[in-house]
């Protein structure tokens, strides 16, 4: 196939570098040996080599621009946040993380092993007692009917509780707490921590 050169703008001696002063390398394209005429020349002369690299380029540069669209994307969504979405994103985490720890586990209030839909309830509850939200001993997997449906069943949620972690833990849970007020940072770390704790258990189960 006869080779049709691209025409050089600037001759090399008009350019005042010989092509004596630039070593050889290979195409881009074709991976023939050619000798540059301008620094980063990455192809030949040859029309189709130049035309495959910005086709080549234009493929790198649409994906660089989506990559940074949804960098951006992402970014003003969080700027847009407000501490409920922070919070709600946590307790969503931090939820996820206890039906994965106790996953071989029956529900907390009957006791039962099923193929439902599995809830992470709390024995104090969040509109009481907000500042055991995210207290591990307050919270353990329970099943959809019992949360939904029975409230809870905080009767037998208790006798159980007592048995997993003992009375005096459950006397500290039914005791008064301190306030908690969490900034949007730490709920940020909240989320973070309990992502990477239900991942490495996921792990462990793989």
């Amino acid at each position: 196939m006869k080779r049709t050169e691209l025409k050089r703008k600037v001759p090399l001696k008009a350019s005042g570098i010989t092509t004596r002063e630039r070593r050889k390398k290979p195409c881009k394209a074709c991976q023939v040996m050619f000798t540059p005429v301008r620094d980063f020349q990455a192809v030949c002369g040859e029309v189709a080599c130049a035309l495959a690299v910005v086709a080549d380029n234009r493929e790198k540069a649409r994906k660089a621009i989506a990559d940074l669209e949804r960098k951006e994307l992402r970014a003003a969504r969080t700027r847009i946040k407000t501490k409920a979405d922070h919070m709600r994103e946590a307790q969503v985490a931090f939820n996820a993380w206890i039906r994965e720890r106790d996953a071989d586990l029956p529900c907390i209030s009957c006791g039962r092993h099923h193929q439902g839909q599995y809830h992470a309830g709390h024995y104090r509850t969040v509109g009481a007692n907000p500042e055991l939200r995210f207290e591990p001993m307050n919270v353990w997997k329970q099943c959809a009917p019992c949360n939904n449906h029975k409230s809870g069943d905080i009767v037998n949620y208790r006798i159980n509780l007592v048995q997993r972690i003992g009375a005096d833990k459950v006397e500290w849970l039914e005791g008064s707490h301190e306030a908690k007020r969490y900034t949007i940072e730490q709920l940020q770390d909240l989320k973070a921590h309990y992502r990477a704790l239900t991942r490495e258990l996921k792990g462990r189960a793989a």
